[in-house]
């Protein structure tokens, strides 16, 4: 399936809603996310906690959305987190300038290069206004942070634009009451703020979005003295160095051969692969991209991009990056406060290595990777831990007792399961309605129940189906949806 069809199956069944779309005036860059759609997010940021947070003894915080001004000039982003825009002089069409380029020429152009510099390529490639064919005035930059003010004074602050913002400001509380010692890895969930440009695609670029944020604090000379990077040194990455050569090599080769900086980000790199694995991406089409010096971030010293490829071509779920001590010396700069924290024996700055996980767009890929179309049979193969329904209860006939016998059951199991119970229509069709929103397991109450208390139930995939005592049903289904396995 394509793009298209991907996202009109998300809205017919309930995964997507776009904002307040009975409006006229309703904004681009806004989604809600449906019944399907909540639970489908809700399951993978567990998930994310499961195999991350928790593997990793990280420290997971919910900071503020809305900062103070101070903050966003230590981090740089009132200077330079901005995006080239252009303008059509004749119908003052605001297109973002190197996607525009991008589209029409078909080559990546970095969002860093300077403004001369795409005025010459809009130039030299003759490219107008899409809308009605007028020429474009210079490229301009445009800050992406939301401004509000605060108080009946109007006190200046912005939406956070990414959530990482909250840990750097909270480290040296955080270090101190959680009684941490280097290495140690904040994490954070929850929403960011950028006033694109274009939104476009809807999950894919949204000016009100989910992040799954880690922050790892290290010393910089003890990144080599990384103990976890034994268990994990014989898996392989996916590695893009140059363009789009790729070349699959174990982590530990990949040190050897400098293609990574040092033990620490290589563990990092294998567990984000590896968590991907679990949520059901199919990691023959993902690859860690490096970033050239004029694509990274201005607070990135070194940078890789995890990327999958989809019916869009390749898309960024993660960015990972090495921020150096950037943001602690910026905040202790502003703020005037001590960010250093002792390690063994002496005082250390630390540096931080970033995954900066998008939630949403993570879940559209998700879906897509999950997507089969299987005769006449449309089937999203979630893994079944994550799917958002996880048990469809049915009578065979809604007749002869069988539809009470089948809410009993569905009654007493949806307290532990998300379950769903259906007697519209055929079985047939039912079944159907349920491979299509992705549900592993369908229990099917039918004239043998009444006989010897037992009911079936259909796998998903293989479509299968086993007997099993109704006193046995729950621990039944916790095996079948409980095994956690890439």
């Amino acid at each position: 399936m394509n793009y298209e069809q991907i996202i009109r199956l998300m809205l017919e069944r309930g995964f997507l809603l776009p904002s307040s779309e009975i409006y006229a005036d309703a904004l681009a860059g806004f989604w809600d996310y449906g019944p399907l759609g909540v639970a489908l997010k809700n399951k993978y940021v567990e998930l994310w906690r499961r195999y991350l947070v928790r593997r990793d003894n990280m420290v997971e915080i919910d900071g503020c959305q809305i900062m103070p001004k101070s903050v966003f000039v230590a981090s740089g982003h009132l200077a330079g987190f901005e995006d080239p825009i252009v303008s059509c002089t004749k119908c003052n069409l605001t297109l973002r300038a190197d996607r525009l380029i991008q589209e029409k020429t078909g080559k990546i152009i970095p969002e860093r290069l300077p403004n001369q510099e795409l005025d010459n390529l809009i130039s030299s490639n003759d490219i107008r206004c899409p809308n009605c064919g007028g020429n474009f005035g210079n490229v301009r930059r445009f800050n992406m942070m939301f401004k509000v003010n605060v108080g009946p004074s109007g006190e200046e602050a912005y939406l956070r634009p990414e959530t990482c913002q909250s840990i750097f400001v909270d480290f040296p509380r955080l270090f101190k009451v959680m009684r941490c010692k280097l290495p140690v890895a904040f994490a954070q969930y929850g929403k960011s703020f950028r006033n694109e440009i274009s939104p476009r695609q809807s999950l894919m670029r949204l000016r009100e979005f989910y992040q799954a944020e880690i922050e790892v604090f290290f010393n910089p000379d003890k990144a080599n003295e990384f103990e976890k990077f034994d268990a994990v040194k014989s898996e392989v990455l996916r590695l893009a160095l140059d363009g789009e050569k790729l070349e699959e090599i174990t982590a530990a080769e990949a040190l050897e051969k400098g293609y990574l900086p040092n033990k620490l980000i290589a563990y990092y790199l294998v567990i984000l692969k590896q968590f991907y694995q679990y949520a059901g991406l199919d990691v023959k089409r993902s690859r860690f991209r490096k970033l050239g010096d004029d694509e990274k971030a201005f607070y990135a010293s070194s940078a890789f991009d995890f990327e999958v490829e989809t019916s869009l071509g390749w898309i960024e779920l993660v960015a990972c990056n090495h921020r150096g001590d950037y943001d602690l010396s910026g905040h202790s700069k502003v703020s005037k406060k001590d960010m250093t924290v002792l390690d063994g024996d002496r005082d250390v700055l630390p540096n931080v290595f970033e995954l900066s996980m998008g939630v949403d767009r993570s879940i559209y890929a998700i879906i897509e990777h999950s997507l089969v179309v299987d005769g006449e049979r449309t089937v999203l193969r979630f893994k079944p831990y994550l799917a958002p329904i996880q048990v469809g209860v049915f009578p065979l006939v809604t007749r002869d007792g069988l539809p009470e016998a089948a809410k009993q059951i569905y009654s007493k199991i949806k307290l532990n399961f998300e379950a769903f119970y259906d007697e519209s229509g055929s079985i047939g069709r039912r079944y159907r309605r349920m491979d299509e929103i992705g549900t592993p397991f369908c229990i099917t109450v039918d004239y043998q129940t009444l006989e010897d208390n037992t009911v079936t139930i259909r796998d998903r995939d293989t479509m299968k189906q086993d007997r099993v005592k109704i006193s046995e049903l729950e621990q039944a289904l916790q095996r079948r949806l409980f095994t956690y396995s890439p």
